[in-house]
């Protein structure tokens, strides 16, 4: 990635540029046409990232002016530790940006985050067939093997 890559909090004027990157994150994982996320959703989500008392954060990476990445996250308590884990909940780039460096700056600032923050770890999850994404974490993490299972409620 060139050297003006900045990674950042995102700011209420940064929605227009952050709402395609969150667009084509959810449309990666198939919400999108009759399941895309409500617009509510994507609302309070934003709101969510931009209110300091939400425990849920957002970084974007920005380059030229225009953002290229986002990732978000949040802290939660565990039964296997003292320290609050870091649970990284959306990391996305866009396909201009893939395989320069932004998903890896945006896991670097994440992590140093967390560590700032005082959790003991930072975790996430991908699906199985993401390999391009799976390289880069092989390569940054563990796989610690667990399949994820969900129950609706």
């Amino acid at each position: 990635m060139s050297d003006d890559l900045i990674i950042r909090a995102p700011v209420a004027a940064d929605f227009d540029r952050w709402l395609p990157l969150w667009d084509g994150y959810n449309a990666f994982y198939g919400r999108s046409g009759d399941t895309a996320l409500p617009a509510d959703i994507t609302a309070e989500t934003w709101a969510r990232f931009l209110d300091p008392r939400q425990p849920v954060h957002a970084l974007v990476a920005e380059t030229g002016g225009e953002l290229v990445g986002l990732a978000h996250f949040l802290y939660h308590r565990s039964t296997t530790a003292i320290a609050d884990s870091c649970y990284l909940q959306d990391l996305f780039t866009s396909q201009a940006a893939r395989g320069r460096g932004v998903a890896g700056a945006l896991l670097g600032r994440v992590g140093a985050a967390a560590r700032a923050a005082g959790a003991s770890r930072v975790y996430w999850l991908t699906h199985e067939g993401n390999g391009v994404a799976r390289r880069l974490y092989d390569r940054l993490a563990e796989h610690a093997g667990f399949i994820v299972y969900r129950m609706a409620i």
